[in-house]
Order: C-alpha cells, then structure tokens, then sequence
C-alpha cells in the first residue's frame, strides 16, 4: 500500500516552490524584492517628474522676476505696479493686462511726483486716456511732454523710431498734472510713459 506525498511545511526549504491551495505558486523572496523596487520606482517617477518641472518653472520665473529687476534698478524705477494708493493718489489708471509695468515716486516739501510706465493695447490706451479726463486726439505728435529733468530721473530716453506722441493734462489743484508720452513703435502695443505731479 502506497500512502499518498503529503505537501511541504511551509517552514521547511523549498516551500515557497510548493503549490498553494489554489493550485498555484507561491511568491518567492526575489520575486517580491523586484515588485517592490518596481512599484517604488513608478511612484518616484510619478511624484518627481511633475515636482521637477515645478521646480523648473518656479525658478524660471524667479529669474525673470530678478532680470526686471536689475533691468530698472539702474533707473531707480521698480518693477510692478503702483500701489491702489498710488495710483489713486497721483490719478494714474493703468489698464488691466498691462505689461512691463514700472514706477518711481519722489517726495520733497513743495512736490511729489509718480513716474510710471506700462505696455498696453490701444483699447488700453484709450481707457486710459477716457480715465484721466482726456481723450487720443489730444495726443501730439512729437510733442515730448516729459521734461529732460524727469527723463533723467528714471532714465527714459525718448530717442526711438517712434512715432511718438504727447499731451500734458492740467487739473485745478489739488488734482495732479499729468505728462503723457506715448510711443507706437508697436503699433498694437503702445508703450506709455507717464508722469503725475502734485503739490501739497
């Protein structure tokens, strides 16, 4: 009489090659040591690829952000915008979605000034224009009606293709002047430059 092979302990060596109560085989210690290092794998691959490419972008526009600065800081001009104070203070709107958007203000017993500058469109140039109290046909051609004096402040130099153009815009006091030179060397992006004075 034979007496039928009983199955392995799983204790004893070997075991794992054993079959299981489903009829199938056992995971042996190798085989869980790569499905391990592969699901780790893929979750560092799916958490530090997006997290890299953040890193990237974030230090991309810090280094823009400091080029800006550099780029006025010669001027004495400060890369943004003005404060809402600022802007509500010295009268200068500047229109939303505006770019290169700079600012320099001085302060002295008898005036204060604003010295802004921003890219626009000429949607924006008129929304500008229709918010300070005048209008684009007030514009003159090669009228520079920023003085050489506050060019020099913030190192504006007027000296471009252009076509440039200007208007001064006096309020009664205690409203601010405001000097307004635009140039249409883009001729859908005008720059502007623009400066507020108030004397208190």
């Amino acid at each position: 009489m034979t007496v039928p092979r009983q199955p392995s302990s799983p204790d004893l060596p070997g075991a794992s090659d054993a079959p299981g109560r489903d009829g199938g085989k056992t995971e042996d210690r190798r085989h869980m040591i790569r499905r391990r290092w592969l699901t780790a794998t893929i979750i560092v691959l799916l958490i530090g690829i997006p997290a890299g490419y953040l890193v990237i972008s974030a230090n991309q526009s810090r280094d823009s952000g400091r080029d800006k600065e550099s780029k006025y800081s010669a001027t004495g001009l400060t890369a943004g915008w003005p404060s809402k104070v600022q802007r509500r203070l010295y009268d200068v709107p500047v229109p939303p979605y505006s770019e290169e958007v700079a600012y320099y203000e001085t302060n002295n017993w008898r005036t204060s000034r604003l010295y802004v500058q921003f890219l626009t469109s000429n949607k924006g140039l008129d929304k500008f224009l229709h918010q300070i109290g005048t209008t684009g046909p007030h514009l003159k051609m090669n009228d520079i009606t920023i003085s050489k004096r506050d060019q020099k402040v913030v190192g504006w130099e007027f000296t471009g293709p252009g076509p440039w153009s200007g208007l001064t815009h006096e309020q009664e006091d205690p409203a601010p002047t405001l000097d307004v030179v635009v140039d249409r060397s883009n001729a859908q992006h005008p720059m502007v430059y623009v400066v507020s004075t108030t004397t208190p």
